[in-house]
């Protein structure tokens, strides 16, 4: 074996050092949390009421709750339990403001920490495999392929992250978020809202609001449906 063989790995090593030490970082943020949560025998949905009655407490409650929920990917933190804590503590109309806001963050941070450590992979080599052509279909149909995907409830955090990996362009990735994102978040900020107390071994429900949360529920069911046909069949006459 000869020196630059030798040397090949460390240079490699160097080459990719900074994103190394933010896969580090990253790593260490999701270690944190699990360390946390196991060492206080805590499920996600006790995390979430600990936050909730941090939240309840002052006024900086939503600025708490935006940025908990935009930094929430970096811990892999489930979404859906936050956003029922968004509708329990502010409300239906509130509640789907901040997490809208929120959401897009966050799906902002994700799509970028996803370009950052796909930097340099699957480049267009003008081969034509399956992923490749799968990606290329992406990045030329970026605000209908994240929207189909919204809209049928793919895990959000890693239609974002693949987002960025795929180097998909931002804004119609961001808009097309914002957009079949919609649904979905007053469907569950609803739910949230419905919850009237914790008294009881079930929660008291507002039936007025529950009802309107599951019309919204039901509404993105047949949206997500109705584009995940459409992409069927608008995939069929594509490569």
């Amino acid at each position: 074996m000869n020196t630059h063989e030798t040397a090949a790995p460390f240079l490699a090593l160097r080459k990719h050092a900074h994103k190394w030490i933010a896969l580090a970082f990253w790593l260490g943020l999701i270690a944190a949390y699990q360390w946390y949560a196991t060492s206080n025998d805590l499920t996600p949905l006790q995390v979430v009421q600990r936050l909730l009655d941090f939240m309840t407490s002052g006024l900086w409650g939503p600025l708490v709750y935006v940025v908990l929920y935009a930094a929430r990917p970096l811990i892999l933190f489930p979404s859906t339990v936050l956003t029922l804590a968004g509708g329990f503590v502010f409300g239906p109309v509130l509640g789907v403001l901040y997490t809208v806001l929120a959401s897009n963050i966050s799906s902002t941070i994700a799509y970028f920490v996803g370009r950052f450590f796909g930097q340099g992979l699957l480049q267009d080599d003008g081969t034509d495999g399956l992923i490749q052509r799968y990606a290329r279909r992406m990045r030329a149909n970026s605000f209908e392929t994240v929207m189909v995907m919204r809209f049928i409830f793919l895990p959000y955090d890693a239609v974002s992250y693949l987002a960025g990996f795929l180097k998909i362009h931002y804004w119609p990735f961001i808009l097309a978020t914002a957009l079949g994102s919609i649904p979905g978040t007053m469907a569950f900020v609803g739910f949230g809202a419905s919850i009237e107390t914790f008294d009881g071994a079930l929660p008291k429900l507002n039936p007025v609001t529950l009802g309107f949360s599951l019309a919204v529920f039901l509404l993105s069911i047949a949206l997500s449906r109705l584009f995940k046909q459409r992409e069927t069949v608008d995939g069929g006459d594509r490569p």
